[in-house]
């Protein structure tokens, strides 16, 4: 498997950032991903196909949410909470928060 880009806290964009928390299905995963320590693509695909979710991780990956890892033949996910508190000190906090 290939490595996989993640971008750097300094190149985190609020307007990627607000862009990809912005779909449904996206915010889900981050939801989710706020309350375990790392889950895989296939805990998080909901049934989606996965060239959906794939698209959903990338969008996640390029805002700097989501840590994607490979294990083998499985992709492991983290949400990059301290570091998006670093960089937007309390935003993913007040996101989650919301009902």
């Amino acid at each position: 498997m290939r490595a996989l880009k993640h971008p750097l806290p300094a190149e985190f964009s609020l307007e990627r950032l607000l862009y990809a928390l912005s779909d449904p299905v996206r915010l889900e995963i981050v939801r989710y991903l706020a309350n375990v320590p790392q889950a895989s693509c296939g805990e998080l695909d909901g049934g989606r196909p996965k060239s959906s979710v794939s698209h959903h991780f990338r969008v996640l990956r390029d805002a700097g949410l989501v840590h994607t890892r490979n294990v083998g033949t499985t992709h492991m996910n983290s949400l990059r909470a301290e570091e998006l508190d670093q960089r937007f000190p309390g935003l993913l906090n007040s996101i989650l928060s919301q009902a």
